[in-house]
């Protein structure tokens, strides 16, 4: 039985995680904006896809496998931190873009937009994070089904992710035109996202993986 305060916990954990500027959010609110809002809902639903591909990975034995190979946990937290830090950049750099600053993208058909959003996701260092370090914290096997309670939890996850991430979908072109008329506005967002991006990237980098 999962306890109400494990739920508690990670549901603040993906709230914040979720907030935070990343490859999820870069992703959608760029091709939203581009594209359409049904773009990004189909993008978004990729995203979803790959929430549950983690989630049944960490329950069927990923966290295990990670202290199994210890490495191979290094190597995914470094990559997912340089890859941070490359958004990073490409936000703070002289002429860095925006995450809602309008572009033009190439458009995509419904099932590339899918598969994108699906890459996105599983190639997201935060999510890699949540699911093979965080989410097992909150997991008593002594309260029952291992399995179930990943289950359980990584719903809770899955919720918070898919209804911020659908609201920035939804509110990417109201934001833009907010910003597209106040330089400033976008110029402060951007610092604020890239800075944000960097600082996690190197907390990332740095921190072990907890017991």
């Amino acid at each position: 039985m999962v306890t109400w305060t494990a739920v508690g916990g990670v549901a603040v954990i993906a709230l914040g995680m979720v907030l935070t500027p990343g490859p999820n959010m870069v992703y959608l609110a760029s091709r939203s904006i581009s594209q359409g809002r049904v773009a990004g809902l189909i993008s978004l639903a990729g995203v979803g896809l790959g929430f549950l591909v983690y989630m049944v990975a960490a329950g069927l034995g990923l966290a295990a496998l990670f202290d199994a190979v210890p490495a191979a946990y290094t190597v995914l937290k470094l990559a997912g931190a340089g890859y941070l830090l490359y958004l990073a950049w490409g936000m703070l750099r002289p002429g860095g873009m925006s995450p809602f600053e309008p572009r033009l993208l190439e458009p995509h058909s419904p099932a590339r937009l899918f598969t994108m959003g699906l890459v996105t996701n599983l190639l997201n260092p935060k999510i890699a994070l949540m699911y093979a370090s965080l989410i097992p914290q909150f997991v008593k096997p002594d309260e029952g089904s291992v399995f179930g309670q990943f289950l359980l939890l990584g719903l809770v996850q899955i919720s918070i992710a898919l209804s911020i991430n659908g609201s920035i979908v939804l509110a990417a072109d109201q934001v833009s035109r907010f910003l597209k008329g106040r330089p400033w506005a976008i110029r402060l967002q951007r610092g604020l996202a890239g800075t944000l991006l960097g600082v996690f990237a190197v907390r990332l980098a740095l921190t072990k993986r907890p017991a």
